[in-house]
């Protein structure tokens, strides 16, 4: 009889060990259940739809029934990874306004300029998120079904990945050239106004204070000596006035007899 070896349990490993992390990132949109008639009776089963992508243009979707939602999930993971497209996209958007449709559902699609953010809902929104686009514009013009809205942005992306955008990727380079030189100008400018207006304070505050001249000084005195008298005579001569007329005696009939004689 052969001796086993000895295995400690240490040596077999955690139990729960972590897998490894995955490229890929999914999103489940939408779990149905859903009946299928058989020979006596219904079967029902689980439908899942999950969107797979690494947020790098890389992105696809995936439906895969089971009869649990786990085992659903992992076969629509499983689809949606064979069913990835590459997307083209230019300054984190896509390269041009498209309008897709499939089935009863019509999407259209246009780029947006930085900073938007994504414009969008319902199933279409883990579509773009997971494409790596970080800008865009969208709107739903056809059925709200979760399931075709996912299958259109599907088929505008790969109608955009289809399409020659190296025109348009040149011209996106110039303009961001252009807009990266005005910007390194309107900062050198601004350093310079700042460098001026230091100089220029620094300046003022080393001058001193201006002195006024010996003659300037002589004339403000003597303006001042000249309008000095002016108020003191106008406020004398008005009380000399009142006081004669006060001493003014009227004229009586005897003086006025005397004077005739």
């Amino acid at each position: 009889m052969t001796a086993q070896p000895n295995r400690s349990r240490d040596s077999r490993g955690p139990r729960n060990a972590m897998a490894a992390p995955s490229e890929f990132e999914e999103r489940v949109v939408q779990i149905d259940r859903v009946a299928r008639v058989v020979k006596g009776g219904r079967r029902f089963r689980f439908r899942a739809t999950v969107v797979v992508g690494d947020r790098k243009r890389r992105v696809g979707l995936g439906i895969a029934k089971a009869s649990e939602v786990q085992g659903a999930i992992q076969k629509a993971i499983a689809e949606a990874k064979k069913e990835m497209i590459t997307v083209k996209t230019i300054s984190d958007t896509i390269p041009f306004a498209t309008v897709s449709t499939f089935a009863g559902a019509k999407l259209m699609l246009k780029p947006a300029r930085a900073g938007t953010g994504i414009i969008a809902g319902g199933a279409v929104r883990p579509v773009v998120e997971l494409a790596g686009i970080t800008n865009i514009l969208s709107k739903s013009l056809g059925s709200d079904n979760r399931i075709n809205n996912a299958k259109a942005a599907i088929v505008a992306l790969k109608e955009i990945a289809a399409t020659d955008i190296s025109k348009l990727t040149r011209l996106a380079e110039a303009k961001a050239e252009r807009a990266k030189a005005r910007a390194e100008a309107e900062e050198e400018e601004k350093a310079e106004t700042a460098e001026e207006s230091k100089t220029a304070s620094t300046e003022t505050a080393e001058k001193p204070p201006a002195r006024r001249s010996a003659k300037a000084a002589k004339s403000e005195t003597a303006d001042e000596a000249k309008s000095e008298p002016k108020a003191e005579s106008r406020k004398t001569t008005k009380p000399a006035s009142s006081t004669a007329k006060k001493k003014a005696v009227p004229k009586t009939a005897a003086s006025t007899k005397e004077a005739a004689a």
